[in-house]
């Protein structure tokens, strides 16, 4: 997720229980073909050893970005490279990227063509049902599959909806029989309001053609969502003072400002008598070495 799985986060997650597989942020791939992006680029492509084996997610709308971008993954430690065809974000979708691609499938095509021969990475797309319509993924995933990706991951919302409204598990058979028409090869992957590993497990019983689950947003309500188990308070205010220190370690090559930092307070300060004081204190903090000592005093 944009701003959110980021290296520092991605360790702390790993530290609590990680997935099978983690997805970068996704990269803009002309940031990476340009001289002035490229820095940043590499940046967010940057992974730590407990991140592997990991996915990285590119975006764009210039098959030759993602091309060159394609090339230069192989050699960064990636296990696959995902183009993110899905992103609801309106300045992602003006760029032509993210969802707009629903609306461009020659142009969608012409960059998985040109990403897929650029290297020997498994190349995957991350989409959604359609813009506007649900109904859209009838006529876009076999757009996509025709293409035969080594995987194929659905958020069960349109572009429109973004996550207003629930995702539309029961189109769920529908599409695991476009998979298997078209190209049986290719993973399924199910997204959208899949809350825990418990949620997943129970849909695979539900729908055991389905090859995985992606937790997005879930992690906000438990860091711990990977696993079964359920954290105290204090291992949640261990979680957050290991992100504090990530982030002084990192803070050095430039990853986020602390006003960054301060998203992710609300992952661990919550649901416990005193949650919400300890968070406003915490958010009108301007540095590592203050969060910490109003984590010091705080009484619970």
């Amino acid at each position: 997720m944009e701003g959110v799985t980021d290296i520092m986060f991605r360790q702390v997650i790993a530290h609590a229980g990680r997935p099978d597989l983690f997805f970068t942020e996704f990269t803009n791939v002309s940031s990476y073909a340009s001289d002035k992006g490229r820095a940043n680029a590499l940046e967010r492509l940057e992974i730590a050893p407990s991140d592997k084996p990991i996915i990285a997610q590119i975006w764009g709308k210039n098959p030759e970005h993602f091309a060159e971008t394609c090339q230069a993954l192989e050699s960064l430690g990636f296990s696959g490279v995902d183009l993110n065809f899905g992103c609801p974000d309106k300045h992602v979708n003006k760029a032509g990227g993210g969802a707009a691609m629903i609306r461009t499938p020659d142009l969608a095509i012409e960059c998985f063509r040109n990403a897929a021969k650029s290297t020997n990475l498994p190349v995957s797309v991350k989409t959604r049902l359609g813009w506007s319509q649900p109904e859209e993924f009838r006529e876009w995933l076999p757009v996509l599959l025709n293409e035969h990706p080594a995987a194929l991951t659905v958020h069960l919302r349109t572009k429109k909806e973004m996550s207003k409204v629930p995702a539309h598990f029961e189109l769920i058979p529908e599409i695991i029989k476009l998979r298997d028409e078209i190209s049986p090869e290719t993973k399924l992957i199910i997204n959208g309001d899949i809350k825990d590993r418990a949620h997943a497990l129970e849909l695979h019983t539900k729908y055991p053609e389905i090859d995985g689950f992606m937790i997005g947003r879930g992690v906000f309500a438990n860091p711990y969502c990977f696993t079964d188990h359920t954290p105290t308070r204090d291992e949640l205010m261990e979680l957050l003072k290991m992100h504090l220190s990530l982030y002084e370690k990192y803070i050095a090559d430039h990853y986020a400002s602390y006003e960054t930092l301060k998203h992710f307070f609300k992952i661990y300060i919550n649901n416990f008598p005193g949650a919400k004081e300890l968070r406003t204190k915490l958010m009108e903090t301007h540095s590592v070495a203050k969060a910490r000592d109003i984590i010091a005093k705080a009484s619970f």
